[in-house]
Parts: structure tokens; C-alpha cells; sequence
């Protein structure tokens, strides 16, 4: 049996806390205890409390933000708690697992105080970007390369991502797995199984009972509202579509920081009767089909889950090109590409789309052929395989100090 403490700063409606939180529920029982440390608030609270056989924490102190006085209690605290875990348990190996740039730091620096190894980082996308100013940007990897040292191994979501670690010398490519960002495919896949009439009077029942308009073609886009995603960009490309086809409807699922800004552009803009902003919705998988298109805006990523999510559903994605976006969105295959920030260029493609549905339609099928790589029963074998080859290596160490 192997103590698994996996640390997250916040349990937001997010790819890494859904993953987290998945693979800490479906760890093999018979060889792994799991444990979840994470901040008190977040959308995914209630499901971590479902989460049974789980041991958790809840850090007041842990938050996103740079807050030095609670960033020192919160370490203080993971490390109270890693003691204890291990004086309660001091036979069974003990790896610390974290997530997320806030816990990343502090969790690895208390579990090297503690004396437990192995430590397991993963990078759902670098807490540094290029929005940054570089000060700032060199700031952070100057914490990131200090703290790889006292990490044993890293985990990375994408291929770009690793390479970008290796070259900014953060660590070598023998101390990186590639693991994806999983999903459940067969949820997201199950409508496409319907006949043409069964989905037809399924789509029109669902899209009354969210009172969004029947028969309009419908864009969709899925994150949270906050800079990295860029929705304000969202609402400019939609402007330009719907010059093209006034029709069109664009619908934002997510919520977040930028909400009221996104609100007065979409008023300013005048674009009310093509732009709904649905909030957070529960059954992802059910919303999907509603769409014609993802469009995504990042100017930043790991590799969103919302790309394989899509791409199981059969749609056609337009999205930026960057980090790990290209792994899963061939650009002319299974969508297109343009660079962030490119407002008529994403617009343009999206208007491809609209004009030939045929097209659109090759360009689900093709994602659909290529999602396999993103199934998260897999994700969660590959994690337990590099628990126990690390653990077999040697490279446990559990003597707190």
C-alpha cells in the first residue's frame, strides 16, 4: 500500500481539479490511499466531499494569490499535515503529488522539510506565460528551477510543455512523463450513436428546456472568464461573424472575473440577441451537442480539456495556437489555428465552417478518430505505473525531520 497526498491550491471548475479529483476517487484501493489537500472554496467542493475513501484537508490559508503571511501558514500547515500523515502511518511509503503553481511551490518545499520523497509535480500549463512582463515572467522561473530541485518528478500534459521545461532547464527529459489530460470519451461520444431522428427531437427537447433558439447555428466556448482565456477576444470575433451571419448564436459557458467587462462589451457591441452567457452547466456532455463549433481564445494553455471534449462530440474546433492546443487541433484535420490574439483571423475560419457544414462535419469525424490518446482511465493507469515504478526505484524517502 502507497500513501498518495495529492496538493491543489483551489477546487475551481477546472481541467487539473477535475482530473485531480477524478484520479484521487479511482486509485486502485488495493495499493494506493489517497488524500487530498486543497484551499475551502472552489464549484468542485461538494464533489470532493462525494469523493468516499478520500482523506481530506481544508487550508483556509491556501490561496491563488501571492500573500506571504498566509502563503507561510499554508506551508506550515501542509507540513503539519505531512507529518502527521506519516507518523500516523510511518510503514507505508509516501509520495506527495501536486497541481497548480500555489501548492506546487509550497507542497514540494514541505513535503523536502518533511524528508518525504518521492515528490511528483504536474504542469497543467506554466504558472509564467508571455502576457507577463519579464521581470515578473523571470521572477516565476527562477521559483519554478529553484523548487525543480527537490522535485523527483514531473508530469506534463502535453509534449510542449515538456520541451519547454527541458529547455528553460527546469528538468531533463528522463525526469518528465507525458500523461494526458483525460476524459470520460464514451459520455461525451454517447449522442453521436443516436440515429438522425432520435438526435434531432433529443437536441430540440434540450434546447428548450435551456431556452436557447431552435435552428440557428451555434458557437460555442467553454472556459473560465479570466484573462488567460481572453472571452473579451470572444465577443470581438463573434461581432465580426455575426456582420457575416446575423444569425448565429454564441453561447459562453464558464463564469469568472471578467463576467461584468464581457457583459458591457456584448451591450456596447449590441450583440444581446447573439451572445448567451449560460454560466457553469453540470452535464458538459450534454451541452456539446448543441454546438456546431468550439472556439477557443487562450493566449496561454496545458492542454484544455475542452479539446478532447469536443473532439469526442464529433465537432470541428477553431482555436489559438499555442502550447499544447496544436497536440489535439490539427490545423486543417480537425480544426483550424491562429495565432492569439487574431481576431478576424479566428472569425474567418469560423465562417469557413458556417459555409460549409460538409466540411464541418469531416472535421468532427476526424477528431473523433484521433481522441483515444485522452481517455482518463488511461490517465489514471499511467499515474498509478509511475507511482510504483517510482516507489521501486528507490526513491522513497519518508523520515520526517
Amino acid at each position: 500500500m502507497i500513501k498518495v497526498c495529492h496538493l491543489i491550491t483551489k477546487l475551481e471548475l477546472g481541467g487539473a481539479q477535475q482530473n485531480t479529483l477524478y484520479t484521487v476517487s479511482h486509485l486502485d484501493r488495493q495499493r494506493f490511499l489517497p488524500i487530498l489537500m486543497t484551499g475551502p472554496e472552489g464549484r468542485l467542493i461538494q464533489e470532493a466531499e462525494e469523493a468516499g475513501h478520500v482523506r481530506k484537508y481544508y487550508i483556509p490559508e491556501l490561496v491563488r494569490e501571492i500573500r506571504p503571511g498566509l502563503d507561510f501558514n499554508a506551508f506550515q500547515r501542509f507540513r503539519h499535515i505531512l507529518q502527521q500523515e506519516y507518523q500516523q502511518t510511518s510503514q507505508l511509503p509516501m509520495i506527495v503529488h501536486t497541481h497548480s503553481s500555489k501548492a506546487g511551490i509550497l507542497g514540494r518545499w514541505a513535503a523536502k522539510s518533511v524528508g518525504i520523497s518521492p515528490i511528483i509535480h504536474s504542469i497543467h500549463g506554466f504558472g509564467f506565460h508571455r502576457d507577463q512582463r519579464p521581470l515578473i515572467r523571470q521572477c516565476y522561473i527562477a521559483l519554478e528551477r529553484l523548487t525543480a530541485r527537490v522535485t523527483t518528478h514531473f508530469i506534463a500534459v502535453s509534449a510542449v510543455n515538456i520541451q519547454t521545461g527541458v529547455d528553460l532547464r527546469l528538468f531533463s527529459p528522463s525526469r518528465v512523463s507525458l500523461i494526458r489530460s483525460g476524459i470520460e470519451i464514451e459520455k461525451f461520444q454517447q449522442y453521436a450513436r443516436l440515429s438522425h431522428a432520435d438526435f434531432d427531437a433529443w437536441r430540440a427537447q434540450k434546447l428548450s428546456a435551456l431556452g436557447w433558439p431552435q435552428n440557428r447555428p451555434r458557437i460555442g466556448m467553454v472556459a473560465c472568464f479570466k484573462p488567460q482565456k481572453a472571452p473579451l477576444e470572444f465577443v470581438r470575433v463573434i461581432e465580426r461573424v455575426a456582420a457575416q451571419f446575423p444569425d448565429v448564436h454564441a453561447v459562453m459557458v464558464g463564469d469568472g472575473e471578467l463576467r461584468s467587462q464581457i457583459e458591457a462589451l456584448i451591450q456596447e457591441k449590441q450583440l444581446q440577441r447573439q451572445i448567451t452567457l449560460a454560466g457553469w452547466q453540470a452535464d458538459m456532455p450534454e451541452i456539446f451537442p448543441l454546438f456546431d463549433m468550439l472556439v477557443l481564445t487562450s493566449h496561454w494553455e496545458g492542454l484544455p480539456r475542452v479539446c478532447p471534449q469536443a473532439m469526442a462530440a464529433g465537432l470541428p474546433i477553431v482555436a489559438t495556437h499555442v502550447d499544447g492546443i496544436p497536440e489535439a487541433v490539427i490545423d486543417g484535420v480537425n480544426g483550424f489555428l491562429k495565432a492569439p490574439g487574431d481576431i478576424d483571423g479566428l472569425a474567418d475560419q469560423i465562417v469557413v465552417l458556417l459555409r460549409h457544414p460538409d466540411q464541418a462535419k469531416v472535421m468532427g469525424s476526424a477528431g473523433q478518430q484521433r481522441v483515444a490518446e485522452f481517455d482518463i482511465h488511461r490517465m489514471v493507469q499511467q499515474q498509478e505505473e509511475l507511482y510504483l515504478r517510482l516507489t521501486r526505484a528507490g526513491n522513497v524517502k519518508n523520515q520526517p525531520e
